[in-house]
């Protein structure tokens, strides 16, 4: 079970790499993945249970073999070849079909295996055989060893190619082992059927929480699904909080992942190692805390947020799985109960990965699980329970959400602007209001879902929004700055274009792409030159860079969301391309495989502004991307990268890159010279730029504030085969 839980996780991680470049690296690839993963757990799942009702346990031992075995044929796995997602639609049918053909069959045969080996143990007339849920303790024990090694040991050490065949090698030893479990399941298959029909009756289990009983009715079965769904919908939603801002890289996704099954370990383990009391009375505050950034719409550092985050998921994870624990059935009931708990799972994937996409603008997932935790919890030490409590229940809620809309209208009035002090004069209050709550599941999860709608009517760090929009790549904010008389297009918390309200400076690029700026610097140095004519530009965001087509010229941009193009060309929003680019060609689809089909040496000037804080594109950074750009690339052309990054320093694998490929490379790090520049909309940035030759470079080269780049001694170059986000990451 631990082996075969353990290819299970580290299949997840691996395929998911495989697949981020062709989708641009965003975090809805992994929740996709994840609810495909959890979707097939199920199938998995009702297989065993099915499979246990039906068929003798010489019976399973041959069927499940053969399933084992048929999944052979399709290892290494791989994506297919001449496979590509669809450019102007959600991904998410074609992601799944991938994710089917390739994986589908091996995923499904170690799906299978948790729930029949325990089966089997529990007629194996072992002392432990009437309670065999410990074993699952090994599963998911297996599961956390295979996510972990993944990031820390598989993918700085090996190519993807090379993880796949060490993966086919250690599930042909998975097949071996449940062989040798098979033989002891045909040895003792004759007389076993006793063992199970020696358990108390009317479906009783004892631990040491106590004795419980009843039989399997609807309301039981529900509330097993309730229990699965949150901490799975907990996991995603997590995932998407963390991975928004930050590359999606298999560390980052196995971190909530091993929580969650770092709490099936402990809660599941024969001897529990912390109280399920203990954690009950904690969670009401740590849901609380990881609700503040929701609440006051701001983005907390890093280092703070993770931990937050991280530590009320395990704990949610732990209490929901707790109770899971508390209400087992007998060892008779065993597949159905992990069959209950599977489709909670699923159903919680489901709602994350396809369900809130379509319905909501923002991630209000995780605020939603949030909310839902709170009401699953069990009380906390509940005396009175008088009608007079229930209408309370219900009642302070609404005097907490109508109290916290008055206080921010209230402050709003009298000019106070969104920041630290207002966050902790309204919802300091109002939280602090909510925790003593905290006793009642009911009233607490209320006056949480009270202040979140509440929260609703305070504008918080975005400013002034006008519109929300979500995509598969993410939410897109489009607000104004009115101090400054500036609109701005937010992609999570990172700002992705602006552009001034003043008619007069309606074609005058900001932010990044001022005229004063490294990317300004280049296309002045390059005025007047045939090559400015033909541009390709990778990233479209409100279409700033537009504003530098020259007359004749024309201006290429490739972007892989449909919804940036629709934003970028509704004049209610931004007039960048319709008023100083008309004649500007939008590419849908993934930027790599679009220009791999254009016409080599089509493009004097090529400019990637695609990694300026969101989910980075990790496959447009590698030795085989460079040579696709090198290739388009006209004679004595330029290549420009956007690196402004506030957890990457890409400018090392850049350097590694242009020295593997032989060309010259320019660093220059511009900065906002304080508030003047900062109200008139420039922002700092990092810009790199590669030629063939140094002469191709010469007028950049000049100027000081380009700076020559040296590769960095013994590091590996990125390729589609590696790559090593680790070894970049800015711990400052």
């Amino acid at each position: 079970m631990l082996v075969s839980a353990a290819l299970l996780f580290l299949m997840e991680p691996m395929f998911a790499k495989m697949v981020l470049p062709f989708l641009g690296g965003t975090p809805a690839v992994w929740n996709t993945c994840l609810m495909f993963f959890q979707t097939v757990l199920l199938c998995g799942y009702a297989y065993a249970h099915v499979s246990t009702k039906l068929l003798s346990r010489r019976g399973q031992a041959r069927l499940h073999l053969v399933v084992l075995i048929g999944a052979l044929l399709t290892l290494p796995f791989r994506v297919p070849a001449g496979w590509a997602p669809p450019a102007r639609h959600n991904p998410v049918a074609w992601l799944l079909v991938v994710l089917a053909v390739a994986v589908g069959a091996p995923f499904f045969a170690l799906s299978a295996s948790t729930p029949l080996l325990q089966k089997w143990f529990s007629h194996s007339g072992h002392p432990s055989a009437s309670d065999p849920y410990f074993l699952y303790a090994a599963s998911s024990a297996g599961g956390l060893l295979g996510l972990l090694a993944y990031p820390l040991l598989l993918e700085p050490a090996f190519g993807l190619g090379a993880q796949t065949r060490l993966w086919a090698s250690w599930y042909r030893l998975l097949v071996l082992l449940v062989l040798v479990c098979a033989a002891l399941v045909w040895r003792v298959s004759g007389t076993a059927d006793s063992f199970v029909g020696e358990l108390p009756p009317n479906d009783v289990i004892q631990d040491g929480a106590g004795e419980y009983r009843g039989d399997l009715d609807l309301r039981r079965r529900a509330r097993w699904v309730a229990l699965a769904f949150v901490p799975s919908s907990l996991t995603l939603g997590v995932t998407s909080e963390l991975t928004t801002d930050i590359p999606p890289i298999p560390l980052i996704w196995v971190l909530p992942l091993s929580l969650y099954l770092l709490s099936f370990i402990l809660v599941f383990a024969p001897r529990p190692l912390l109280s399920h009391r203990w954690l009950v009375r904690r969670l009401p505050f740590l849901i609380l805390a990881a609700s503040i950034p929701v609440l006051t719409k701001t983005y907390l550092s890093l280092i703070a947020v993770i931990p937050i985050d991280l530590v009320t998921l395990f704990v949610a994870a732990m209490v929901c799985h707790g109770e899971l624990w508390r209400s087992r059935p007998s060892a008779r009931r065993l597949t159905e109960f992990y069959l209950w708990v599977s489709v909670g799972g699923v159903l919680g994937g489901i709602f994350n990965a396809i369900i809130a996409p379509l319905v909501f603008h923002s991630l209000v997932e995780f605020p939603i699980a949030l909310v839902l935790a709170a009401a699953l919890r069990p009380p906390i030490d509940i005396v009175e329970d008088s009608p007079r409590a229930r209408k309370l229940d219900y009642l302070l809620p609404v005097a907490v959400g109508v109290g916290t809309v008055m206080l921010i209208l209230a402050l709003e009035a009298e000019g106070l602007k969104p920041g630290l002090t207002m966050n902790v004069m309204i919802f300091g209050v109002s939280a602090v209001w909510c925790l003593s709550f905290g006793k009642r599941p009911l009233r607490f999860a209320m006056g949480l879902a009270a202040l979140m709608l509440a929260s609703g009517a305070y504008t918080g760090h975005f400013g002034h929004v006008l519109s929300t929009e979500r995509s598969f790549f993410g939410v897109y904010r489009i607000a104004n700055d009115d101090a400054n008389g500036l609109r701005v297009l937010f992609h999570g918390s990172t700002v992705h274009g602006i552009q001034s309200l003043d008619p007069a400076r309606a074609c005058e690029p900001l932010a990044y792409y001022t005229r004063s700026g490294p990317i300004g610097q280049v296309f002045a140095a390059y005025a007047g030159n045939a090559l400015e004519n033909q541009v390709a530009i990778v990233g479209l965001g409100a279409g700033a860079l537009a504003a530098y087509q020259s007359p004749g010229g024309r201006f290429t941009f490739y972007e892989i969301d449909p919804l940036v193009e629709r934003i970028a060309r509704d004049r209610r929003y931004f007039t960048y391309l319709s008023n100083c680019a008309p004649q500007a060609g939008v590419v849908l689809g993934d930027a790599r495989l679009s220009l791999a089909e254009a016409p080599d040496h089509a493009y004097g000037i090529i400019v990637l502004d695609a990694f300026s804080g969101d989910s980075i594109p990790m496959h447009l950074l590698t030795r085989e991307a460079l040579r696709i750009y090198l290739r388009k690339l006209a004679s004595g052309g330029l290549l420009a990268f956007h690196i402004s990054n506030r957890y990457l320093d890409l400018h090392q694998v850049l350097g590694n890159l242009a020295h593997d490929a032989g060309v010259v490379c320019l660093l220059n790090l511009d900065t906002a010279t304080g508030e003047e520049d900062r109200t008139a909309g420039k922002y700092a940035s990092v810009w790199m730029v590669m030629a063939r030759k140094s002469e191709d470079l010469q007028v950049l080269s000049q100027d000081a504030r380009w700076m020559p780049v040296s590769p960095v001694l013994g590091a590996k170059v990125w390729s589609d085969d590696f790559s090593n986000v680790l070894s970049i990451i800015k711990l400052h």
